[in-house]
């Protein structure tokens, strides 16, 4: 799975994987024209479950627990009103498109964009359930690198289109040699890598919560579903989040639909629009 290329980290990726198309950015395509009404929501709540209530005439489902449609659902917010911070601390410019903030941090560079925000998400929550096996992803050049691996001090050397894995650090299995070990996924993983390896969902189905909503490439996006709801006509609705370029604050997107933003119809053919970015090659992708 995989994620956005930032400046920096784009230009290494060119030089190290010259032959690849890696360099994909989220960059901002917000919009003036969306319905700015929102619908009220639980001040009060902490979780994505309880401050998001089903609009009228649709209704939720809590997923089972220890699931990863439960712990997405179940994932704390920061107070209403936080703003979404860049990786250094400062708010960003747009502060107009989210309704709230999941209460995890960005790292001090500027590495969890989109894509990679999805990836944190997948990692923290395999982590949490002792299932650190199953921590792995693969970098846009197709080479798996897995957390196993990095605990044992196996690293990554890239040469050209070529990459190694070889014993250059000693073993740690800390939570802070976690995240260093997903800050090099970050630098080495995109939506294309997304969009490659995980299981095509099709677009004419229901989607579930966890799953990837990704256009590949440079620019590229990716979004999550992290809530749903469904009416008596068996129609459904989704709330969305996302990380972004420059790397920020994971954030519960707007949708702007009238009547129900923040929830979110999504489309079953042709593009997929927000309010910070237009999808225009569209996959659903799931873990």
């Amino acid at each position: 799975m995989i994620n956005q290329w930032r400046l920096g980290s784009a230009l290494l990726l060119f030089i190290l994987f010259p032959g690849l198309l890696v360099l994909a950015a989220c960059k901002d395509r917000y919009s003036d024209t969306f319905d700015t009404a929102e619908l009220a929501e639980n001040n009060s709540a902490r979780t994505i479950y309880e401050r998001f209530p089903a609009p009228k005439g649709y209704q939720k489902t809590k997923a089972p627990s220890g699931s990863w449609e439960a712990y997405l659902q179940d994932f704390p917010l920061l107070p209403p009103g936080s703003p979404v911070l860049d990786y250094t601390g400062k708010p960003i410019s747009d502060q107009r498109s989210h309704v709230a903030v999941l209460d995890i941090d960005v790292g001090k560079k500027d590495l969890q964009q989109c894509a990679d925000a999805i990836i944190r998400l997948r990692a923290e929550y395999l982590w949490n359930k002792n299932q650190e096996d199953q921590i792995a992803f693969n970098f846009t050049s197709g080479h798996t690198y897995a957390w196993s691996a990095y605990a044992s001090g196996m690293r990554p050397e890239v040469k050209g289109n070529q990459v190694s894995f070889k014993q250059t650090a000693a073993a740690d299995n800390s939570y802070e040699a976690f995240r260093r070990y997903l800050d090099f996924v970050f630098m080495y993983a995109g939506t294309i890598s997304l969009h490659r390896d995980m299981k095509q969902v099709n677009r004419k189905s229901e989607y579930q919560i966890g799953d990837v909503i990704v256009q590949p490439g440079s620019p590229g996006h990716a979004v999550i579903i992290v809530d749903k709801a469904k009416n008596a006509k068996g129609e459904f609705i989704y709330l969305l989040a996302q990380g972004f370029t420059p790397a920020q604050s994971v954030h519960i997107v707007k949708s702007g639909h009238s009547g129900i933003s923040p929830w979110f119809k999504i489309p079953q053919s042709g593009i997929f629009w927000h309010k910070r970015f237009w999808l225009r090659e569209v996959g659903v992708r799931r873990f």
